[in-house]
């Protein structure tokens, strides 16, 4: 059973769908578009004991989960006491998502390369840290999860202080804002690194790049991705020094008696000094894993049970030798005050060498419809990268939503970021 409803959990059951090893699959709650490939039953996420009854009921020997919340929730920890496999850490080890002071914290005490950076738990000793700090950029971030849209990328001390100020004492992200990371800002194009991981071995799938900012050439306020392409090509140097990175994290996690089996998401950004940790997910990326997943060619469920089951030694992903472009299409307002409801045109043609996962849509008498404020993504595939971005551009032009929005620049550099 896979845990999620977004263009995530589409792609993972559109790819686990295809496993030979496969009986039944079942996602919650899923969607209208996931229900083609899965069926689709209504759990409460954020209900341990409610998906661990289901999962025993249904004998269910595997549960992959796709978004973060239930793994803060210690949905991993309840299906672990019952014997029922999970693919995703337990409560503890997601604090390396759920809390990025917890994170920034573990990064120090383990020498991770990352951004210099103070914690707060009050918004007057951040303002008042503000007021005796010289004037730079700097990144303002919710320790708590906000859904990929609590990182405020600030010019100047004063931009930082309304950041923070919104975070902290207007509760735009309720509690996910009580505690605030403030950290120096970094130069240099940003690389997602993904890795099974069972807590003893890994074993890394295609690096990737997304696109977070919503307008072209990385203006306008963060979003949960507006794109991704893979791979992103970088050095060798680079893949040694990320390496390195992703067993400094592995030997911490040991050394923590943290139980994680599941995806490490490392967010790097490539400086002149070498990669930096921005950020981790203890999950597949979002829309990084639409681009990758196309990419592989092992049974993915393979790599998710050895993963479960401490059993990934020696084993190796085998990836095709193509590029993957996607590109989200969104609502119109989002990534803030989204309209849903809007009339999706152009999804009754069939599309040959395209994939298209559903992230936020509902099939309502016979018609496709917004239901979420990132839409669909578009995904292309091609032996150039160049070809594979006209695949998808070329598909977003035949589909149409009142206020849809898309970025025009997702993989326009070779090989590059936007």
């Amino acid at each position: 059973m896979v845990l999620g409803s977004g263009g995530r959990e589409h792609a993972l059951c559109e790819k686990i769908s295809r496993s030979s090893q496969l009986e039944t699959l079942f996602c919650a709650p899923g969607s209208d578009a996931i229900s083609r490939v899965a069926t689709c039953v209504s759990l409460n996420l954020l209900n341990p004991s409610e998906i661990a009854h289901f999962s025993e009921k249904n004998k269910i020997s595997l549960v992959v989960v796709g978004p973060e919340a239930p793994l803060a929730a210690g949905v991993a920890d309840e299906l672990k006491k019952r014997k029922i496999a999970c693919f995703g850490p337990t409560q503890k080890a997601a604090r390396l998502e759920s809390s990025k002071a917890f994170a920034k914290a573990f990064m120090a005490k383990y020498k991770i390369p990352t951004a210099d950076f103070k914690v707060f738990e009050s918004f007057d000793e951040l303002s008042c840290y503000l007021s005796q700090t010289p004037e730079r950029p700097l990144v303002v971030k919710a320790s708590g999860l906000a859904g990929g849209k609590g990182v405020f990328v600030c010019e100047n001390k004063k931009a930082a202080l309304l950041s923070a100020k919104k975070l902290m004492e207007d509760k735009i992200f309720k509690d996910a804002g009580s505690c605030v990371v403030i950290e120096e800002f970094l130069r240099g194009p940003e690389l997602s690194a993904m890795a099974f991981i069972d807590g003893e071995s890994l074993v890394f799938l295609p690096f990737s790049r997304d696109h977070k900012r919503l307008q072209d050439g990385d203006r306008g306020p963060n979003t949960g991705g507006m794109g991704a392409f893979a791979p992103a090509l970088v050095s060798d140097k680079t893949k040694r020094e990320v390496d390195v990175i992703f067993k400094k994290v592995l030997r911490g996690i040991q050394r923590e008696k943290m139980d994680y089996r599941g995806i490490l998401y490392c967010g790097l950004i490539l400086t002149d000094r070498g990669p930096k940790v921005l950020e981790f997910n203890c999950r597949f990326g979002d829309p990084e894993t639409q681009a990758v997943l196309p990419l592989i060619e092992s049974d993915i469920l393979l790599f998710l049970e050895a993963a479960s089951h401490k059993r990934l030694r020696g084993m190796r992903l085998k990836v095709r030798k193509d590029f993957s472009v996607c590109i989200n299409l969104v609502s119109e307002g989002y990534p803030e005050k989204i309209k849903i409801g809007r009339l999706i045109r152009g999804l009754e043609r069939k599309y040959r060498q395209i994939q298209i996962f559903h992230s936020g849509t509902a099939f309502q008498d016979g018609k496709w419809r917004t239901s979420g404020g990132r839409v669909l993504s578009l995904v292309g595939t091609a032996s150039k990268i160049s070809e594979a971005r006209r695949k998808a551009y070329r598909t977003a032009s035949r589909i149409f939503f009142p206020g849809m929005g898309l970025r025009r620049d997702i993989a326009r550099k070779e090989g590059g970021g936007s």
